[in-house]
């Protein structure tokens, strides 16, 4: 199965929906660890987006990931804004001159993921965005070697995304200014790997309709 850039105003609709369906549980996660404006920033970043979903679908999938991260990146601000930034500019500089079929697509995430990773200076288990993307990364690259079919694969992602949002509650953070809580920030779920759980099923629930 190919992915098709003209989708991408029906995954920029779906996110807009769940994020704003669950802003204010958004918003309270992040008021307990947090600065409390990851909502408000990812919110203008996604309605940058939406002013060009008409543009973005009329690209290959390379230039359109890259105007995404590029978007993202000057309109959202903060970390977050970097690091969604990061994981689309990545993606679009793995995906040029490729056709995305689920292969590639798992591939192209993953190379996204692991430039997060860099940027961030973090990885799995920190209380992060990264504790939603990484596991996902990793399904995504599993299935598509095991050539499990695209919709099984992305209920899994889905699955294991909520998983990986999830386990953020027990956790120490380690980054940004939740870990200056120490042992207070547990208890609470990391507001980034709930937005990212958010988006992942989101796109996984547009794609699983067509």
């Amino acid at each position: 199965m190919s992915l098709l850039a003209n989708q991408i105003p029906s995954f920029i609709s779906a996110i807009i929906q769940t994020i704003n369906d669950n802003a204010d549980e958004v918003a309270e996660l992040d008021r307990a660890i947090g600065d409390g404006d990851h909502v408000v920033n990812l919110q203008r970043g996604l309605e940058a987006l939406k002013n060009i979903s008409d543009e973005l679908s009329s690209l290959e999938w390379s230039p359109a990931l890259m105007k995404v991260g590029m978007t993202l990146m000057s309109t959202m601000g903060g970390a977050s804004g970097s690091l969604f930034g990061t994981l689309f500019i990545s993606m679009a500089k793995h995906a040029k001159d490729k056709t995305l079929d689920f292969t590639i697509f798992a591939q192209v995430f993953n190379q996204g993921v692991e430039a997060v990773k860099q940027r961030g200076k973090a990885d799995l288990g920190e209380k992060t965005m990264l504790d939603t993307l990484i596991p996902v990364a990793k399904t995504l690259m599993i299935d598509s070697a095991n050539d499990v079919a695209f919709a099984q694969a992305l209920d899994n992602a889905k699955v294991v995304a909520i998983r990986g949002m999830q386990s953020t509650k027990e956790m120490i953070a380690t980054k940004g200014r939740a870990s200056f809580l120490g042992g207070r920030a547990i208890g609470h779920i990391d507001a980034g790997a709930r937005t990212s759980q958010l988006m992942i099923c989101a796109i996984a629930d547009v794609l699983l309709k067509d």
